[in-house]
């Protein structure tokens, strides 16, 4: 699944303003007890309960106790005691509570009954213990406190399940949905407990065609416990009501423009029916789906359709069968008014694959660019991995309402319809490279992550990471590789490093959750990859491909973990790296030092090493991890000298191949605290160029002059060491101008820095997109997590000062990027003229910064004569740098043209979001109101609210009022869409990076949502850890 790209999680860069993409509840002692069905709890204050109580004479005791209470004492009386509600208060002034605090140890649990949890925050409920299965109704449901889950405490499940036939019978009111299920069990007499959700009205549930008598099941707001199973396989039938138009947090079934469709990973399967639902239980699913053909006459489900036809009163059916078992989180249902473009693609071994991607009518013809990055993903995968596609057929939907990035369901995938949908007139370069590595991100996880999956969540790496690594290098391959890495390594470190070091730091497998939501994060997605790209970096590319060969020879059809992939990767290549497996187990982002020193007499070059691990929650002890630290050495001249050996202590390693070729760049395993390495026949002193293609996620402290770094920048044949050369002076010169601010100083740019920007725009032996990159200051997010006390306010005046003198120093060079690279053109998303684009806009940007009269004037005509979405919302991004006329008028005209395209909507509610304007946080609660947005909708929660927490200097006001908006909007978000909410708060993670003014304004704000009733696990999880950092 790909994580949603939110505007808070990245970082702008001056070309565009856009580029976001009581006890424990098996205790047998306590104040109460209670019963429970359909959701509904019973107070039972019973003085003389006994074990042996018949069900009869328990249910009988409930109703004459609370019958009593009722009688003599008036309190109970109350319309709210009818619907089955009892407040704290009115049962602590009860004769009600005395008997039930008199229990003490002598209260025991039935089958079905169940101890009221002590977690219960503002109500308890009162019904009966338990209803006849055919009336049991959807009540209000005693809300569970939040509960951590721990990694420790896997357990292999007790039953597996052969086969699942389903079927659904979509109404506008109610669907009703029955599962037939085939139980294996696995050990003898354990009770089969199913996940389940508050949500779930429970209509039937019968064994072996018999229904299952009352005693023998127990439904608590969560489960479903069934107990007095047979010993042998037997037939499970379930059949549940739900309502799937009512479901805002687009989780399970729910409905997107009045079209139905699933989003069942993590933990959505259970607000269907009930089901184990965990990864490791994997079966074969066959689904059946009616509906009224006029309203939905497309029905699509996972695998083959084998069956279809139509029914009385104008339904029609559709019945898919998936050969391939897999887990309840792949499943995958739409029904609704969609056409498809259809392609095909022959296999390796010669097969037809059909490609159909599903949209509303009105966008198929924005859809051609994902169905050639399919056909380009599924072909790379073969010709890379030797992975083939199959089966028959391959269907993507597109859909408005959807709260992560896309769905790899088995053959359905779902996507966001911002990852699909694109168009030179509606969608950026942004957008096409997105649509691209997301498609191919999907598809790839039909082998790393459905044919071989995950054994639990913690996991989730397995197949997150590994996939992320596979579209990196995919996307690599169709455009340029070096700015895909610098690409990548930039969202590291804007996103991940700062998670690294906050409340929410976590392993790459994350040892708790309470929220399995929220660990859909950069550190297991982005940071995951990183590990695997060690992988590589350590074993080399054939002998990566040697381990994923052996990784499925072992595991197709499996649910495994981390330690299998990593198994199947060193046995393999015969290779032992005892530390590696800390990767998966420690948190925190390692510190790397390094000096150097240059022996003439022994011509020889030594690199010292120390790393440190910082402490995280939960781990303030951290052990050396192994470090791939890629190295190479720069003469004179600025070529890549010859390496031929390097000393590891007393270890003498050779560093030519077996037939003779020399290398240039030497990658040395640090995984000690401390340690040395020596390179021998160095016949000068080199420049050294460290941590080449970021061979490792690390932070890189070293000893290498400015001098060095601006050769660096000049001449090394490492890109990404190349730009980081550039990012490093920056960012060395950001803070210096920092420090000066805070003290009043007079601001300057050396001089140096400006002519080393200045060669490499006028390179015209470089990349384009490149050389827009090198241009490219850090953010102002990555300098404020270098900052002891982040100071948004001074990182933002001293970010704007170096653009601006940057812009003053090289305008005829800017103004002659601008017209040697616009162009009339029909718009081509190649690397070629996305380069090209790339390069003039982010001139413009510099250019805007001047605020005269003639470059406004250059903005207009730009915006103006632009002929596609890239360079219109360059041009309107760089026009809204400054207030004025220019700018209300571009977005009002920005507006009329595209107020009928969503996502292009979203982009003009970005732009205002991020807006620098002082004060802009009253006109983003304005936006709230207007018909753009919708709060229901992610992609607009993304884009604006998103987009304002993305403005430092207005998010972080000094009154207070950003975290305050940012609060209402998560409490008002909380109520429809818990996963939604959730993302939104991690703004708030690194409160404590600010000086003790705005500590105190946002902790008040965390505190003020963690105290609200009601609140979601998902942002429970993240307001305590937030307020416990």
């Amino acid at each position: 699944m790909a994580a949603p790209a939110l505007s808070v999680l990245l970082e702008r860069s001056p070309a565009s303003a856009l580029y976001a993409s009581a006890a424990d509840s098996s205790s047998r002692s306590g104040a109460w007890i209670a019963g429970s069905a359909a959701g509904g709890l019973v107070l039972m204050p019973v003085p003389r309960l006994r074990r042996s109580m018949s069900m009869a004479c328990l249910r009988s005791s409930a109703r004459s106790l609370l019958r009593a209470a009722a009688t003599k004492n008036p309190t109970f009386k109350s319309a709210r005691v009818q619907r089955g509600i009892v407040s704290r208060q009115t049962l602590r002034a009860s004769p009600l509570s005395r008997s039930v605090r008199a229990l003490g140890s002598q209260s025991y649990f039935s089958n079905n009954l169940l101890h009221l949890r002590d977690s219960v925050s503002s109500r308890v409920q009162c019904t009966l213990a338990a209803q006849p299965q055919d009336t049991m109704a959807k009540d209000e449901v005693v809300k569970e406190g939040p509960k951590e889950i721990f990694l420790r405490d896997y357990k292999a499940p007790d039953y597996a399940f052969e086969k699942v036939d389903l079927k659904f019978e979509l109404g506008e009111e109610k669907t009703l949905v029955t599962s037939n299920i085939r139980v294996l069990p696995k050990s003898s007499g354990a009770p089969l407990i199913l996940d389940g959700d508050s949500s779930l009205k429970l209509v039937t549930l019968k064994i072996n065609g018999s229904s299952v008598p009352e005693e023998d099941f127990k439904i608590t707001p969560r489960k479903l416990h069934l107990t007095s199973l047979p010993t042998g396989p037997f037939e499970l039938e379930i059949v549940t009501e739900i309502e799937p138009q009512n479901n805002t947090s687009l989780e399970g079934l729910y409905k997107s423009s009045g079209n139905f469709c699933t989003q069942c990973e993590a933990e959505g399967f259970r607000k269907i029916t009930y089901y184990q639902d965990r990864p490791d239980v994997m079966s074969k699913f066959t689904t059946r789906i009616e509906a009224d053909k006029a309203l939905y006459p497309v029905l699509l489900g996972n695998g083959n359709l084998i069956e279809e036809g139509d029914l009385t009163d104008g339904k029609h059916y559709a019945v898919w069968e998936d050969p391939w078992t897999k887990p309840c989180y792949l499943f995958a249902l739409v029904a609704g008014q969609l056409v498809s473009r259809d392609d095909t693609f022959t296999t390796m071994s010669g097969r037809k694959v059909v490609l159909r991607i599903w949209t509303p009518p009105q966008d198929i013809p924005k859809t051609d660019h994902a169905m050639k990055s399919l056909i380009n993903s599924m072909k790379w995968d073969e010709e890379v991995f030797g992975l083939e596609y199959d089966l028959d057929l391959f269907n993507v939907v597109a859909v408005p309402d959807f709260n992560m990035g896309a769905m790899e369901n088995k053959s359905l995938n779902i996507f966001n319809s911002r990852l699909v949908l694109a168009s030179p007139e509606t969608a950026t370069d942004s957008d096409y490279a997105a649509i691209e590595g997301v498609i191919g991100h999907e598809y790839f996880h039909n082998w790393t992550g459905n044919r071989v999956t995950c054994r639990d969540w913690f996991q989730l790496s397995l197949k997150e990471g590994l996939t992320v690594f596979r579209d990196q290098e995919f996307s690599s391959d169709m455009g340029s590789r070096g700015v895909k890495r610098i690409s990548d390594v930039s969202r590291l470190r804007i996103s991940q490093f700062p998670q690294d070091a906050g409340p929410m730091a976590h392993p790459v497998r994350p040892q708790s959750y309470i929220k399995m939501d929220n660990f859909y994060t950069v550190t297991v997605y982005e940071k995951g990859a990183e590990v695997v790209r060690m992988y590589q970096t350590l074993l080399g590319k054939e002998g990566f491909r040697k381990g994923m060969d052996l990784y499925f020879q072992r595991h197709d059809g499996q649910a495994v973990s981390c330690e299998e992939f990593m198994a199947a990767m060193f046995d393999a290549n015969d290779a032992k790296f005892p530390t590696f497996p800390l990767w998966y187990a420690q948190a925190g982002t390692p510190i790397l030092t390094v000096t150097t020193s240059y022996d003439a007499d022994a011509q020889s070059f030594t690199i010292k090493c120390k790393q440190e691990v910082p402490p995280t929650a939960g781990q303030p002890q951290k052990e050396p991890m192994l470090l791939p630290l890629a190295v190479g050495l720069l003469d004179s001249q600025g070529n890549d000298m010859r390496l031929s050996s390097v000393k590891d202590g007393a270890s003498l390693h050779n560093l030519s191949s077996s037939d003779g070729d020399f290398t240039t760049t030497a990658v040395l395993h640090v995984d000690k605290a401390e340690q040395e390495f020596t390179f021998l026949g160095i016949t000068e002193k080199p420049v050294p160029s460290l941590l080449r293609n970021f061979s490792a996620p690390v932070r890189l402290v070293s000893d290498v002059t400015d001098d060095e770094l601006f050769f660096l920048l000049a001449h090394d044949s490492d890109q990404f060491n190349r730009w980081e050369a550039g990012q490093t002076l920056a960012r060395k010169l950001m803070l210096d101008l920092i420090s000066k601010q805070q003290k009043g100083e007079e601001l300057n740019v050396n001089s140096a820095f400006i002519e080393g920007i200045r060669s490499t725009v006028t390179n015209s032996s470089l990349d384009k997109e490149f050389v827009a990159k090198c241009m490219s200051l850090p953010g102002e997010s990555e300098i404020a997590d270098l900052m002891e006390v982040a100071d948004p306010d001074a990182i933002h005046t001293v970010r704007r000062f170096v653009i601006k003198q940057i812009a003053a120093s090289l305008r005829e060079e800017l103004l002659s990027t601008v017209e040697e690279n616009r162009s009339s053109a029909a718009y081509d998303p190649s690397h070629e003229h996305r380069a090209r684009r790339s390069l003039k806009n982010i001139s413009l940007s510099y250019m805007a910064s001047l605020n005269e009269p003639e470059i406004t004037e250059l903005l207009v005509n730009e915006y103006k004569n632009a002929t596609n979405m890239t360079d219109q919302v360059s041009a309107l991004a760089a026009l809204c740098q400054n207030p004025g006329d220019a700018r209300s008028q571009a977005l009002s005209d920005f507006y009329d043209q595209w107020k009928e395209e969503a996502l292009v909507m979203n982009k003009w509610l970005a732009l205002q979001a991020m807006s620098d304007v002082p004060g802009n946080v009253e006109h983003v609660r304005s936006l709230l109101e207007h018909p753009a947005f919708d709060i229901r909708n992610p992609n607009k929660v993304y884009s604006l609210i998103g987009g304002f927490c993305a403005s430092a200097v207005n998010f972080h006001a000094k009154d207070g009022s950003g975290y305050k908006f940012l609060a209402d909007i998560v409490l008002e978000l909380d109520k429809l869409n818990p996963q939604v909410a959730s993302r939104m708060i991690s703004a708030f993670t690194r409160w404590r990076r600010f000086d003790e003014e705005r500590q105190a304004l946002t902790k008040a704000q965390l505190e003020r949502i963690k105290s609200q009733d009601g609140l979601s696990d998902n942002v429970f999880e993240i307001a305590s850890k937030s307020l416990a950092s």
